[in-house]
């Protein structure tokens, strides 16, 4: 595969995996706690989620920034990256302590912990066989 081609599959596959943290975040801001489960929180558990859901809808549209020149946007990626990790921890932990969240979550999980810093590791690959290391 080319740089070139290299480089156009991971600005598709940014562009729909950042569909995920969009759709999930616009999904929360509009619903509030009622998302998850359907089931309805406290004033103060719904202005939560409907926060976090923001920060999360922000995410996945910072994400499609980098897609039209991803291959010199490394220190972008990687901060998102990190964000997003330091997410799925906290969601990790919540699975050791509390239990085992429903599929969706679970889903949420593997993005965080597995997708996204591969995504991460695929555009340095990128960069670097681009010339913008």
């Amino acid at each position: 595969m080319t740089p070139r081609t290299e480089c156009r599959a991971l600005q598709i596959a940014v562009a729909l995996l950042a569909l995920v943290p969009v759709a999930a975040g616009l999904a929360g801001v509009l619903r509030g706690s009622a998302m998850v489960d359907g089931l309805a929180g406290t004033p103060s558990a719904d202005s939560h989620m409907r926060y976090l859901s923001g920060l999360l809808l922000a995410i996945g549209v910072t994400w499609w920034t980098t897609v039209p020149a991803i291959e010199r946007h490394g220190a972008r990626v990687r901060l998102l990256a990190a964000l997003v990790v330091c997410g799925g921890l906290a969601r990790l932990l919540s699975l050791m302590v509390i239990g085992v969240p429903s599929w969706p979550m679970l889903g949420g999980l593997v993005m965080e912990l597995i997708v996204t810093p591969t995504i991460a590791l695929w555009q340095a690959r990128v960069a670097r066989r681009m010339g913008n290391a």
